[in-house]
């Protein structure tokens, strides 16, 4: 059975999400995180030595990196679910949104939420963040101008995958001006594969 090791209001709560709509079963090992630092607690270091979340066990085999997992679980465990053929050119642009979540999305939006907390020291940095963010919340927004879902007609772990991207927008209120982001962010977070992966994993504020 596979082994989620989940921190507290992180990126992890993908793979939870993942599982349940696969319907699979799992366990999750729950770690908290320091309330000063806001990093994982050192345990996370017995299981992999980086000590990152999300992680996830599956026997012999340890797994980091939420786009790794969502590849491996779909792979080994969707029995064709979530993702297309791979024979498809489809397929290219579905590996393209699993490494560009995390490669360049999410960049500009970490550095906004650590920049914004030096105050006036950050502010040179500002002009460029919000540059950034400007610029990969647009092709998201356009990218999903004429679709529910960012691979065909249905879910797939590319929208898994970006999730925590809308969401973090929506902390910062960015969606207001990205309607189609907003409605696609609405449209996950009303299934209820996402609100039982919710239950599972407890507090979590960016679902807000």
């Amino acid at each position: 059975m596979i082994i989620v090791h989940h921190l507290n209001e992180s990126r992890s709560q993908r793979i939870l999400w993942l599982l349940e709509e696969l319907q699979l079963p799992y366990d999750v090992k729950f770690y908290k995180r320091d309330s000063v630092t806001r990093l994982a607690p050192p345990e996370l270091v017995a299981v992999h030595p980086l000590g990152k979340s999300p992680m996830i066990v599956d026997g012999e085999t340890t797994i980091i990196e939420s786009g790794a997992i969502i590849d491996y679980i779909i792979r080994h465990y969707g029995a064709g679910k979530l993702q297309p053929a791979i024979t498809s050119a489809a397929y290219d642009r579905y590996t393209q949104w699993l490494h560009y979540a995390e490669g360049s999305a999410m960049l500009p939006l970490l550095l906004k939420m650590y920049v914004g907390r030096l105050g006036d020291a950050g502010a040179p940095l500002h002009p460029r963040i919000e540059g950034e963010i400007a610029n990969h919340l647009g092709y998201l927004e356009q990218s999903l101008a004429d679709r529910d879902w960012l691979i065909g007609n249905a879910l797939s772990g590319a929208d898994i995958q970006m999730s925590f991207v809308g969401e973090v927008a929506g902390v910062f209120g960015l969606r207001v001006s990205h309607p189609n982001i907003d409605a696609w962010v609405k449209r996950f977070q009303a299934r209820p594969a996402y609100k039982t992966a919710l239950e599972r994993g407890g507090p979590y504020s960016f679902a807000a």
